[in-house]
């Protein structure tokens, strides 16, 4: 029998990426910016946010490659003298993380709601979806912003790990909605088909049927959405914390390091601000070519 690998290797989603150019271009730039945060402390030249080491005579050089910049420093430094890669690499940990967090969230909130309203069906059904409807009403950076300040006035004084907590929630609630709508409609074409009927003749509950039975048919949509769904919660956090009400301050990400070289734009230090947003570009575009191509690879129709 072969293996599980094995059969992966042999099967369509792989030939599909193995001859998809944009599809492995994009997972090469997704994995180096992934490696990068995730091995910030061993790759990156230095600790940008370690006080003890910046030196504020080096502040605002240029990048490596211009008449005032320094070799040690490759892309120059910002108004504290923090070295921008090492600051990339560190923001780009933070805005990763929250962005998987807040998908992992609206996942887990999307699918149950969605399971239960197109198994259930009748008022159950009607109920989730009208506040699918309201909250599909109301921009989700709107919603993001209500929900993140209401926690900010709430909780003054939290400590970093309540920040993050409430950041990931005020992204995390806007979007369980594609999730649900998506698994509602495919629970309610599975609900009908003959094995889930031949489950209740021979006496299965009805939550058994729902997780072992419907779940992992329904579960292939919700790969792709949530692959896309990562490059919006990650431009969402940066928004949030370019407008200042993002990630505490002590543990800026890509947003914060665009917000604070946005000061210094128009007086020539274009490397503080040019730099982050490049990084969040390349990130947010390779995980939307990874995620259409996903799309595409999944949907028999298409091949």
């Amino acid at each position: 029998m072969p293996s599980a690998l094995q059969r992966f290797f042999d099967g369509d989603v792989w030939h599909s990426f193995r001859t998809s150019p944009v599809a492995m271009a994009a997972a090469a730039v997704a994995l180096l910016c992934i490696f990068c945060a995730v091995f910030a402390h061993w790759v990156a030249p230095h600790n940008p946010f370690d006080l003890a080491s910046l030196e504020l005579g080096d502040a605002r050089l240029p990048p490596a490659w211009e008449d005032e910049g320094k070799p040690k420093y490759l892309l120059g430094t910002d108004d504290q003298g923090r070295d921008v890669l090492s600051a990339l690499m560190y923001g780009a940990r933070i805005s990763l993380l929250v962005g998987l967090a807040s998908v992992a969230v609206s996942v887990v909130v999307g699918v149950g709601l969605g399971l239960l309203s197109g198994f259930v069906g009748g008022r159950v059904d009607a109920l989730i979806m009208r506040i699918c409807d309201v909250m599909l009403s109301f921009p989700s950076i709107l919603i993001a912003l209500l929900i993140d300040g209401v926690g900010r006035a709430l909780f003054p004084n939290a400590h970093d790990t309540l920040a993050f907590a409430v950041l990931i929630l005020a992204i995390a609630l806007p979007g369980w909605v594609p999730y649900a709508r998506t698994v509602r409609g495919s629970t309610m074409v599975e609900r009908n088909k003959e094995y889930v009927q031949a489950a209740r003749v021979i006496g299965v509950s009805s939550g058994r049927i729902m997780l072992r039975h419907v779940l992992p048919n329904v579960l292939g949509p919700v790969l792709v959405l949530s692959t896309i769904q990562v490059a919006s919660a990650i431009l969402i956090e940066a928004t949030l914390s370019f407008l200042g009400v993002g990630v505490p301050p002590t543990q800026p990400s890509l947003g914060t390091l665009i917000r604070v070289g946005n000061d210094f734009l128009f007086s020539g230090e274009w490397w503080i601000t040019i730099f982050p947003g490049l990084v969040l570009v390349m990130i947010s575009l390779s995980i939307n070519l990874l995620g259409d191509w996903l799309r595409d690879a999944m949907n028999p129709r298409l091949r």
